[in-house]
């Protein structure tokens, strides 16, 4: 272990916490929207960073890069096709949840349907993050500075040793962050670790292209175009991870339910300290996706070309790492590494912690509890959440080789099931209360069956479109044989002022015609035809 990788990486490890403290020491955590929405005080440029920054992990760092080297550019679908759902919350879905005051996303779901539907939606939820992602974010984060770090030859221990070492030291501290400093916290260090992430992600690609070039990143790149075209193509076929058909079934789902519907990602725009900033976060955050196949995917393709074929794909990424960069800048992307698996971990913690606090503890167990009492059971809450997911995330290293196919196979469980109900409450004023729950079995019951029983050799975002559909259509069916007997109506709670950013429109285009730009540059119109 080099003493300079040491040092540099708790230099911005600490320069991060030590910033981060500072601009929130004076901010009151104890009270709901303080401690759960950062005081509603966000602006747009923290809610794009701590977006950017929570969407990262080592699971896409190391797992699309992996992609990149065995396949295309076909997997940018999951970054660049982030764009257009970034835009539709921003017009659509955003508006609406800032009107209505929400904090948690279920609860619109009580005041548009009922209870039973809040609490089915929330324990779909807390399913999801606390079995589906906190875990392998501490067990995929581990692996990856076990191994920059070496941590098995320096301390002298086993592989099994090293992840429970690593697990713990980044659980016990991103909980610090989460637990006791609330969302506010956990915004502005993801802000301040996204600006590392940007330059130290870069900086790969930047390196390897040099490599390539002989110092030229250009001839660099002009080599990959040369040399292996077919690497540089975004329109997947059927034998690619994202055929390029499903960008328009269940990829926009997925994507709209993600940066739309999920708790640890809305929440972030949730806490603007208005619409307009709200909606400008979204926006800068559509812009910022379409850099992200530059370091995401671009890093394997390179891989790929200095390399050769030889490599087993989830090692071409840390090789290609260790090749290009460094030693003195190796700490220090260790350092924006590590704040990208805390951002994850903290991120997914808090909005356990939120979901839990506010609607189950408080209206099951002290419906009269007071802020401070709420606050207070929310940190021990966060502990037990952090400590349950640091014993559980060592144990993923025995399970088979197939565990990660099946953690994707069960977002598809709760993500677009969850989309489904919300768009057809927010687009109708009468679908009662038994359409969703209809809807959310019956979505569940026939995608479980296509992937866990009958393999319909149908690709599963196609699966989630063709439900998504048939549970929408039921939903209104339902609604017109028997309608709730009041319409809904959206009332505006006046938590934060409702005037919309003037340039949403032109920019939100502009977003959208830069995704376009970057598929056809990234086709056979492209680069990919040499």
């Amino acid at each position: 272990m080099n003493f300079i990788t040491v040092a540099s990486f708790i230099f911005f490890t600490v320069l991060v916490a030590v910033i981060s403290y500072f601009l929130t020491r004076k901010e009151k955590l104890d009270t709901q929207e303080g401690y759960f929405l950062g005081g509603r005080s966000l602006g747009a440029w923290v809610i794009a960073g701590s977006l950017l920054l929570t969407n990262l992990s080592t699971e896409q760092l190391v797992g699309l890069n992996a992609d990149g080297y065995q396949f295309n550019m076909s997997v940018m679908g999951w970054e660049v096709g982030s764009a257009i759902a970034l835009v539709l919350v921003a017009f659509f879905l955003l508006p609406r949840y800032l009107k209505g005051g929400l904090t948690t996303i279920p609860d619109f779901l009580e005041e548009r349907f009922d209870s039973g539907t809040k609490q089915i939606v929330t324990l779909l939820f807390l399913f999801g993050y606390v079995l589906n992602l906190l875990p392998p974010i501490l067990y995929s984060g581990a692996t990856a500075l076990s191994s920059i770090f070496n941590v098995q030859e320096v301390f002298g221990v086993s592989y099994e040793t090293s992840i429970w070492m690593m697990v713990w030291a980044i659980g016990i501290i991103g909980s610090i962050y989460a637990i006791f400093g609330g969302l506010k916290a956990v915004a502005v260090s993801d802000s301040i670790n996204g600006i590392g992430l940007l330059f130290g992600g870069l900086l790969i690609p930047f390196l390897g292209l040099s490599v390539l070039g002989d110092g030229s990143p250009i001839a660099g790149f002009q080599s990959i175009v040369e040399k292996t075209p077919e690497k540089l193509n975004s329109v997947g076929t059927n034998s690619d991870p994202v055929p390029f058909s499903t960008m328009f079934t269940g990829m926009l789902l997925v994507n709209l339910f993600y940066w739309g519907t999920a708790q640890h990602i809305i929440q972030r725009a949730l806490a603007a300290k208005n619409l307009k900033e709200g909606q400008k976060g979204l926006i800068i955050t559509a812009i910022a996706k379409l850099l992200g196949p530059a370091f995401l995917i671009l890093p394997g393709i390179i891989a790929f070309n200095i390399f050769g074929p030889g490599l087993e794909p989830m090692e071409a990424y840390p090789k290609l790492v260790n090749h290009v960069l460094p030693t003195p800048l190796v700490g220090f992307f260790a350092a924006v590494l590590f704040g990208a698996i805390l951002s994850s971990f903290n991120s997914a913690l808090n909005s356990s912690v939120t979901l839990f606090t506010l609607n189950i503890y408080k209206p099951y167990f002290r419906p009269d509890a007071t802020d401070a009492q709420l606050v207070k059971n929310s940190k021990i809450t966060g502990t037990f959440l952090a400590i349950f997911a640091m014993c559980v995330a060592p144990l993923i290293m025995f399970v088979p080789q197939g565990f990660f196919q099946y953690l994707q196979i069960v977002n598809g469980f709760y993500n677009v099931p969850i989309l489904t109900i919300i768009i057809i409450g927010y687009a109708t004023k009468k679908v009662p209360a038994i359409a969703a729950k209809i809807s959310l079995v019956l979505f569940i019951s026939v995608y479980a069956v296509t992937q866990l029983v009958w393999d319909t050799g149908v690709h599963f975002l196609h699966i989630l479109a063709v439900l998504f559909v048939v549970c929408s259509g039921l939903m209104l069916l339902i609604g017109k044989l028997w309608p709730k007997d009041t319409e809904y109506n959206l009332e505006d709670k006046k938590v934060v002022d409702m005037t919309p950013w003037k340039l949403l429109y032109p920019m939100g285009f502009v977003a959208i015609v830069a995704m376009i730009t970057v598929y056809v540059l990234f086709s056979n119109a492209g680069f990919a035809n040499g």
